[in-house]
């Protein structure tokens, strides 16, 4: 698809990223804000969240704001506090992207450490069940809210050894879809998931170490789409899959 997305396509809008910090999380916290949003930046090591804020201070007009939050050792009430200081702060909450993620080990399920498995599964999907479910009140008060869950080719087909890692996104498109027809007709939330594919971030590279990354797209390159399904273009688009290589033609 050819999407060249309105400079203001998200003036006076609020939008938070987790794992803002880095990757896909801060370029798209970036773009978002060039774009006019105010950016609320989630994450858990604050010298890297202080990094995109100060780039989008410098470069834009908007109003970000950091929260830091180790997602892996969240508490239900730190979210509950988040989503009274969003209403606060802004009225509303017009975009919410599930970007944050840990890769986990990739090892036989027989040997997989259960220690591990629980940690990702708290980072990759209950982190992003609580999270969503807290913010749903104040994403109710936006005229069209969109729900962005990242997903992985591992979440809608398994692969070998990449355990917990491939159920949390496999999981994720459950909860994308549940979600989807329940505020389908109840509400102006949508909520679809995203596929990015093979893209040159550190994730990717602790995945695949001897992957030349210049073979990949950057993660600006997928910028259009994330855009696209955050922004009111796609509104009335919900409970869909997205795929960042077919939709950019890659």
């Amino acid at each position: 698809m050819n999407y060249k997305a309105d400079p203001e396509l998200l003036k006076n809008r609020t939008v938070l990223v987790t794992g803002a910090g880095d990757g896909i999380g801060k370029i798209a916290a970036q773009s978002f804000a060039k774009h006019g949003a105010n950016v609320i930046l989630l994450g858990k090591t604050r010298t890297k969240l202080e990094s995109v804020f100060d780039t989008i201070s410098s470069e834009t007009n908007t109003n970000p704001i950091i929260v830091q939050i180790d997602l892996a050792n969240a508490r239900e009430e730190q979210f509950k506090q988040l989503t009274v200081a969003i209403e606060r702060e802004f009225g509303r909450l017009d975009g919410l992207l599930h970007n944050a993620s840990i890769l986990g080990s990739k090892v036989p399920i027989e040997s997989y450490d259960t220690t591990r498995w629980k940690n990702v599964l708290d980072v990759n999907l209950n982190a992003a069940f609580i999270l969503t479910r807290e913010l749903l009140p104040v994403m109710r008060k936006s005229r069209d809210a969109s729900i962005i869950f990242t997903s992985s080719g591992v979440g809608r087909k398994g692969r070998a050894f990449w355990g917990a890692y491939a159920v949390s996104k496999f999981a994720i498109e459950g909860l994308a879809e549940v979600l989807a027809q329940e505020l389908e007709n109840t509400s102006n939330i949508r909520v679809n998931s995203l596929n990015p594919g093979g893209t040159r971030t550190k994730m990717r590279a602790q995945a695949y170490p001897a992957e030349d990354p210049g073979t990949l797209p950057m993660a600006l390159q997928h910028m259009a789409l994330y855009l696209y399904l955050i922004g009111p273009d796609s509104k009335g688009i919900t409970g869909e899959k997205f795929d960042a290589k077919t939709w950019e033609g890659f």
